[in-house]
């Protein structure tokens, strides 16, 4: 049972670890693909399972493309949970199929929330229930807190908050809190100022083998994740786009804004998430009125592939 609380629960979970491979056909799922005109640019976007009036929005983070919620989309069809319905799925820009803004200014936390609002409504659904992960969590809880009357409900999977924000503010005084993220925010910002070089060179780690080492704090068991997991992060693994991310983060007023959020926010993270500290969990319980987390056992920061059943009972208490 979870409780709101700043303390996470720790809950055991599904004996399968990572238990399915990214997909990367929408028609499996019965999604559809489009492009989107937005204030930042074309989106594309995958959407479908139509049900009902309130859309299911699901927002990847960083390094990451609507692919990472494949896992959640199967374990919903194959568990007891009922499958997502009015399911939306955007590449956020500068990852997967969505390009940067022409204007890299322009894009900002709000401006993201504002284009994932106009998607849904294009899409004819005045309101939503959110889901995001990592960089995705963070932009649901402004659209949260920026349409309040349209917003149902907020899951957070390992959402990045309180810590990574001061760690994009200053990364030597992030080292002692969030040492993983500081040191990966280091290398990007190194690999985005040599533009073009700086994707090839994580190309060609990619091509010799090296690439599931890298990657292998995310992750609770590096060595068992599927291949198309590993083949998605290199192929996300854009400097530029995550050292724009970690900047937006680090100019957001999180308090003044989460403050405004009424909904229930209904979080999980792993017991071995280098991004997500219990600090963030109470600063979290003391800004939202309705919040509670979960601590997945046996976890890292990608719980929604790792462990996406429990992931989605985590952040969803009721059956979607």
């Amino acid at each position: 049972m979870r409780i709101p609380t700043a303390e996470p629960v720790t809950i055991a979970t599904e004996t399968d670890y990572s238990p399915f491979p990214l997909g990367g056909d929408p028609t499996r799922w019965g999604l559809h693909t489009s492009l989107i005109p937005t204030a930042l640019g074309p989106v594309t976007v995958r959407h479908g399972r139509a049900g009902g009036p309130v859309a299911t929005i699901l927002l990847h983070g960083a390094a990451g493309s609507w692919t990472t919620w494949t896992p959640v989309l199967e374990a919903a069809d194959q568990g007891d949970a009922a499958p997502l319905r009015d399911v939306v799925i955007p590449d956020l820009p500068g990852w997967g199929d969505t390009p940067l803004p022409e204007d890299a200014a322009t894009e900002t936390i709000q401006a993201l929330a504002v284009d994932v609002a106009d998607i849904a409504q294009f899409l004819g659904y005045q309101r939503w229930r959110v889901i995001g992960h990592s960089l995705g969590g963070f932009v649901a809880l402004e659209l949260a807190a920026s349409a309040p009357d349209r917003t149902e409900h907020v899951g957070l999977v390992s959402a990045t908050t309180y810590g990574v924000i001061a760690s994009a503010r200053q990364p030597w005084a992030g080292l002692a809190v969030l040492p993983g993220f500081t040191g990966l925010l280091g290398v990007m910002r190194a690999l985005a100022g040599l533009r073009d070089e700086g994707r090839g060179l994580v190309g060609a780690l990619h091509r010799r083998g090296l690439m599931r080492a890298l990657v292998a704090p995310l992750f609770a068991h590096t060595d068992r994740i599927d291949a198309t997991v590993v083949d998605a992060l290199a192929a996300e693994a854009r400097p530029r786009a995550f050292a724009l991310a970690a900047a937006l983060a680090g100019r957001y007023d999180a308090d003044r804004s989460w403050a405004r959020i009424v909904c229930p926010v209904r979080a999980v993270h792993g017991d071995r998430d280098v991004f997500v500290t219990t600090g963030d969990d109470r600063r979290m319980a003391a800004v939202i009125a309705d919040f509670a987390v979960t601590e997945l056992a046996d976890t890292g920061h990608f719980g929604h592939i790792e462990r996406p059943l429990a992931a989605l009972r985590g952040v969803w208490p009721a059956r979607p």
